[in-house]
């Protein structure tokens, strides 16, 4: 188990779980921000891009998570950066939905 697999797992969960509200949201046919929109991800985007960015997200992830070994350590990175992913998630997308618009830098 390296450091790098680390980072993998955190970073290959990670992006699993941003796929999720993209890919319902798209699904749903219900415009939802992304980082296409303007401003990126507080403007909404179409149904069609959320599909297409939650897509490369399960690609991008499943690429991450494949090259790992498996092992209890990356694991347990997987399951902290898919929580932390969600918890990112959660408050920007609250904000964002909740008329806050105001956006981080």
């Amino acid at each position: 188990m390296s450091a790098l697999n680390l980072l993998r797992s955190a970073a290959g969960a990670a992006l699993l779980v941003n796929a999720v509200p993209h890919g319902v949201a798209g699904v749903q046919g219900t415009p939802f921000p992304s980082p296409f929109s303007d401003p990126p991800g507080v403007g909404p985007s179409s149904p069609a891009a959320n599909v297409v960015w939650s897509a490369a997200n399960v690609v991008a992830g499943r690429l991450l998570m494949d090259r790992t070994e498996g092992t209890t350590g990356e694991r347990v990175a997987g399951v902290v950066g898919a929580t932390g992913m969600a918890l990112v998630l959660a408050a920007h997308f609250g904000r964002v939905r909740n008329g806050s618009r105001r956006v981080r830098r």
